[in-house]
């Protein structure tokens, strides 16, 4: 079957300038121009624009979209398949956050109390979502999709355990920074035992570690004045200068 742009925008909910504009980056193009000068989509078309909404509803960027599925290697099942399970991980985080609205509603009519850490089971997701907003094209650009999802699903799929030990670890990381801070030098046993710990401490979220990385984040600490602001109010002014530092020195050694 064979759709104009405007009833291909209706069966898909996109609209026709976001039909236009596909066709003009390259991304979706019509399977031919009608004598009149309208587009015109065939199968292949409707099913390569189910494909770019699949990528969208996942947060790629166009650009990523049209680099995927323009890649001579791209396989459609095999994108399908990856896209079904990111979609039954976002169903399982869903349906544990339901379940502790249902149990927070419980608890609220009079029944069954909920312990502390009952009631931010599922709540992972508002963090992720959180840094995603803030710094998710930037940790993408510098470490790559692929690094990061790795990254956002190991968190996502922390146990409750390990996420109250990543927290605590991350104050004694603060006091521990503070305290080499004081001694002035990057390099001494202070600062390398705080080096150790920060890596012990992304060990919770980095599927691998490597040290070229390892130093590529403690740069950016510095570089970016949202991670410099953080360190510097936890433990002091110049802390992500001498983080960094200590990061690099450890990682020489």
């Amino acid at each position: 079957m064979e759709y104009t742009i405007q009833k291909l925008s209706r069966l898909a909910g996109v609209s026709t300038s976001t039909l236009r504009f596909y066709d003009e980056i390259g991304l979706l193009k019509p399977k031919r121009t009608s004598t009149s000068g309208y587009r015109i989509y065939g199968e292949a078309e409707v099913d390569r624009l189910q494909q770019i909404l699949f990528f969208k509803q996942l947060s790629f960027s166009l650009d990523e979209i049209k680099s995927a599925m323009d890649d001579p290697e791209y396989d459609a099942e095999q994108s399908l398949v990856a896209h079904k399970q990111v979609l039954l991980e976002k169903k399982k985080e869903i349906e544990l956050l339901i379940k502790t609205v249902d149990a927070t509603l419980e608890e609220t009519r009079g029944g069954k109390k909920m312990s502390d850490k009952e009631k931010f089971k599922g709540l992972k997701r508002e963090l992720l979502d959180e840094n995603e907003t803030r710094f998710g094209q930037e940790i993408r650009d510098k470490y790559g999709k692929t690094s990061v999802e790795a990254s956002n699903k190991k968190f996502a799929g922390m146990s409750e355990a390990d996420f109250d030990a990543m927290q605590e670890m991350a104050v004694r990381l603060q006091k521990l920074l503070t305290e080499a801070m004081a001694t002035g030098d990057a390099a001494g046993e202070g600062a390398l035992a705080v080096a150790a710990l920060h890596k012990q401490w992304l060990s919770y979220t980095w599927p691998t570690y490597s040290p070229e990385a390892h130093r590529g984040l403690a740069q950016m600490y510095v570089d970016d004045e949202r991670f410099t602001a953080y360190y510097d109010k936890s433990s002091g002014k110049g802390a992500a200068a001498f983080l960094r530092d200590a990061i690099h020195n450890h990682t020489d050694k």
